[in-house]
């Protein structure tokens, strides 16, 4: 039998709510300056965290217990419209597509927009099906630090460059996806387990 599928927080009809994926190994301040931009820009209620059980593209040796990798996002985030959650859990899903297809379905009526790094965007050829994403919610991308360039030459910008629109003009006419307006935070996981003893 399935496990019900709890919500980090309201699911209104009509409310608007990032979905920030990661690892979150661990949550770092570049998670919530994200957060702000989108949720400020966006006109969002809420943004999720949604903390992966196990990223795909890397190696579980280099990850933390799931538990310990949520602690550190709720300790981080301390937010009211910032929630974390490790849904894809209760989900089984692996994939984002897999996760943004169920959400859909456990939560219809919700306008769910994907949140992502410009360093991340750059590496969406990598992912499972991934064009698939952008018929299914709109995508938000959030700068990053050296790979603002990169950003606008990447495979998916060339291949859904018609359908690139300001961020005030986001819509869920799909597919549509935008840049966010943000200065570049360098705060990042891999710096951060390399400058303490998050892996100890």
């Amino acid at each position: 039998m399935k496990r019900a599928v709890r919500a980090p927080g309201p699911v209104k009809a009509g409310l608007r709510i990032g979905l920030l994926g990661g690892s979150f190994n661990p949550a770092h301040e570049g998670h919530v300056h994200a957060s702000k931009v989108a949720l400020r820009q966006l006109g969002l209620d809420y943004v999720w965290w949604l903390v992966s059980p196990q990223n795909p593209l890397k190696k579980k040796t280099d990850m933390a217990p799931l538990a310990r990798r949520v602690a550190s996002a709720k300790k981080c985030a301390r937010r009211p419209h910032i929630r974390v959650t490790d849904i894809e859990r209760t989900l089984g899903t692996r994939y984002s597509v897999d996760t943004l297809t169920a959400l859909r379905r456990c939560f219809p009526k919700v306008h769910f927009i994907w949140l992502m790094g410009s360093d991340t965007f750059v590496q969406l050829p990598r992912w499972r099906r991934w064009k698939r994403i952008f018929s299914l919610v709109p995508v938000a991308v959030v700068p990053r630090p050296g790979s603002a360039l990169r950003l606008r030459r990447s495979r998916p910008a060339r291949l859904f460059a018609k359908w690139h629109v300001p961020a005030r003009a986001l819509s869920f006419d799909l597919p549509c996806w935008t840049i966010l307006r943000a200065a570049g935070v360098r705060a990042s996981a891999t710096s951060l387990r390399a400058q303490t003893s998050w892996n100890r």
